[in-house]
C-alpha cells in the first residue's frame, strides 16, 4: 500500500511541475531564420507563432516563389526547434520516474 501511495504522490508531483513546464514552454520566445536571415519567425516554446519579419531585401519583383519557400523553411524550422525544446524539457520532467519504453515523452 505504501508503494500505492508513493506512486499517486509522484503522479500528483508529474502534473503538478507539467503545469509549470508548459507555462514555462509558452513564455517562451524562440526565433528560426531561413535565407541568411531574410525571413525570421519567432514561436514560443509550446508552438504558437508569435511573428514574422522579413527582410525588406527579399523582397523582389516576380521573386514571390524564393520568398514563399523561404517563409515556408523558416517556420518549419521555428516549429522543429519548439518542438525539439519542449520535449527536451518534458524528459527532464520524466527522468528518474522509471517508465516502460514508449511511455515518455
Amino acid at each position: 500500500m505504501a508503494n500505492f501511495m508513493k506512486m499517486m504522490k509522484q503522479a500528483a508531483d508529474m502534473q503538478k511541475n507539467m503545469a509549470q513546464v508548459q507555462e514555462a514552454l509558452a513564455a517562451l520566445e524562440l526565433e528560426h531564420s531561413s535565407g541568411g536571415g531574410a525571413v525570421t519567425v519567432k514561436i514560443s516554446g509550446d508552438g504558437n507563432i508569435s511573428a514574422i519579419h522579413i527582410d525588406p531585401k527579399a523582397i523582389q519583383a516576380g521573386e514571390a516563389e524564393m520568398l514563399e519557400d523561404l517563409i515556408l523553411t523558416a517556420v518549419r524550422g521555428a516549429q522543429e526547434l519548439a518542438k525539439e525544446t519542449a520535449a527536451r524539457e518534458m524528459k527532464k520532467l520524466t527522468a528518474g520516474l522509471n517508465l516502460p519504453p514508449g511511455f515518455g515523452f
